[in-house]
């Protein structure tokens, strides 16, 4: 009776910071440069999992820790099976992403430290606009802690560089922590290294 090959471990990626600090666009400019390394990626973005398994929370603290909580769990899921989820998600309480951390093990906290004013200038959805009018309450940022990271594995500043200057700084990242082995980009021309089916 043969055995499965082992399923090669994954790790979850957590990008955390402001509202309009460039949380998904830069997991979006993350996905393909790991993809080309043989990994497989998923994103998971806060608003678009608020929109299916979190359709049913608020935005009070408690709502938020309990749509971190589920975040979580998916990715948790997706890391034991050897898949890279990137989790783009305010995620403001430092208990949340403590706990998610705990959880899911092979864990790198991402900072996406972004000036609030300037989050401001790039809201395309107007939303600190409502907020600071009163139309929108609990905005994280506006009249909700955000609490920054005390020790994140990463530091991404985007007020002086672009989203794929940010992504590829992430990828250095990674390799110096050990996750990731610049030997790996010589796979990207070849699926059947990295164990993928085409």
């Amino acid at each position: 009776m043969s055995e499965h090959p082992a399923v090669p471990p994954g790790f979850c990626l957590w990008l955390t910071g402001l509202p309009s600090a460039g949380k998904t666009t830069i997991a979006k400019a993350i996905t393909p440069l790991l993809e080309q390394r043989g990994f497989r990626v998923e994103l998971l973005d806060g608003d678009e999992v608020r929109t299916g398994l979190s359709a049913d929370l608020g935005f009070d603290r408690a709502s938020r820790e309990t749509h971190a909580r589920r975040v979580t769990f998916v990715a948790k899921v997706l890391a034991r099976n050897g898949i890279v989820p990137i989790v783009a998600l305010i995620s403001p309480y430092r208990t949340s992403r403590a706990k998610a951390r705990s959880e899911i093990g092979a864990f790198v906290e991402v900072y996406i430290t972004t000036p609030l004013a300037l989050c401001e200038q790039r809201d395309v959805k107007g939303l600190y606009k409502k907020a600071r009018a009163g139309q929108i309450k609990e905005m994280t940022g506006v009249d909700d802690p955000y609490e920054a990271p005390e020790r994140p594995e990463l530091v991404i500043d985007t007020e002086h560089q672009g989203p794929l200057d940010a992504a590829h700084e992430i990828v250095r990242g990674l390799e110096s922590l050990g996750w990731l082995s610049p030997a790996q980009g010589a796979r990207a021309s070849s699926p059947q290294a990295s164990g993928l089916k085409t």
